[in-house]
C-alpha cells in the first residue's frame, strides 16, 4: 500500500492569540491535515489545549481534518470527548490505556480514525499485534512533552521495521513521524518508510508557510 504524502503542521507552535487565523493561513500554505498536541501535565510534563480548542477551530470554519494526539493519562475520556469536538484521528500512546482494543474500536465505531504513538526508547513489538486493525502509526522522533526538540537519528530504524511489518502483512494503516521534521530529514524520514509527516516550529516559526511546506514537497520529491 502506497499513500501520498501528507504534511501536517502542529498547532502547538502557532500563535494561540491568532489561532483560527494561523490554522487558516498554514490550510491555505498547503497543509493536508492540522495536528493537534495535548497534553494534560501528568503523562508528560506540560499542558496545552483541550475539546474546546478542537470545537473553537471547528465553529471557526476549519473544514481541514484534525488529527488528535493524546498525551494525557485519562485517555478514554478525552478521547470520545475529542470525537464529540470534531476530531478526525485520535491517536493515543498504548501504555497510557489497559484495554487497547476495546478502545480503538471504540473510537471507529464512532466513525473516527484511531492510531497508536510509540516514543524513542520503544520498540514496534509494543503495537504489533494492533497494526492490522489501526488506521495510523505514529513513530515519535523526539520525546514528547515540548516543541522544538531535535531530530533523533534512531527513529528512523524504528520506522523501517514498522514500514517492513506493513509490507509484509499487507496492513493498511498510515505511518507518521512527528518531532524535529524539517526540510534538511523529511527525506530520509520517507525512504524509512513514512508518509504522513508532522512539524510545527519548522513551519509556525518561519514568515513564508506556503514556501516552507513547499519546500518539504520538494524534498519528498527528491526521493
Amino acid at each position: 500500500m502506497s499513500y501520498p504524502a501528507w504534511i501536517c503542521p502542529s498547532i502547538l507552535s502557532a500563535d494561540f492569540a491568532r489561532l483560527g487565523e494561523e490554522v487558516e493561513a498554514v490550510v491555505k500554505a498547503g497543509a493536508d491535515r492540522i495536528h493537534l498536541d495535548i497534553m494534560d501535565n501528568h503523562y508528560v510534563p506540560n499542558l496545552t489545549m483541550g475539546p474546546m480548542v478542537c470545537e473553537s477551530l471547528r465553529r471557526y470554519g476549519i473544514k481541514t481534518p484534525f488529527d488528535v494526539h493524546l498525551m494525557v493519562t485519562e485517555v478514554e475520556s478525552l478521547a470520545m470527548k475529542f470525537v464529540e469536538a470534531g476530531a478526525s484521528l485520535i491517536v493515543f500512546h498504548p501504555k497510557a490505556v489497559k484495554d487497547l482494543r476495546s478502545l480503538i474500536l471504540n473510537i471507529q465505531a464512532a466513525g473516527v480514525e484511531c492510531g497508536l504513538a510509540i516514543n524513542p526508547d520503544e520498540e514496534v513489538s509494543l503495537v504489533e499485534s494492533h497494526l492490522g486493525t489501526i488506521d495510523r502509526l505514529l513513530v515519535m522522533s523526539v520525546f514528547p512533552g515540548f516543541g522544538g526538540q531535535a531530530f533523533i537519528e534512531k527513529t528512523l530504524e524504528t520506522t523501517k521495521k514498522a514500514h517492513q511489518i506493513r509490507l509484509q502483512k499487507g496492513y493498511r494503516f498510515r505511518l507518521e513521524m512527528d518531532g524535529g521534521i524539517s526540510s534538511s530529514n523529511i527525506a530520509r524520514c520517507k525512504e524509512a518508510g513514512a508518509d504522513t509527516f508532522v512539524s510545527g516550529s519548522a513551519i509556525f516559526k518561519t514568515k513564508d508557510y506556503a514556501g516552507t511546506i513547499r519546500a518539504f514537497r520538494e524534498a519528498l520529491a527528491g526521493i
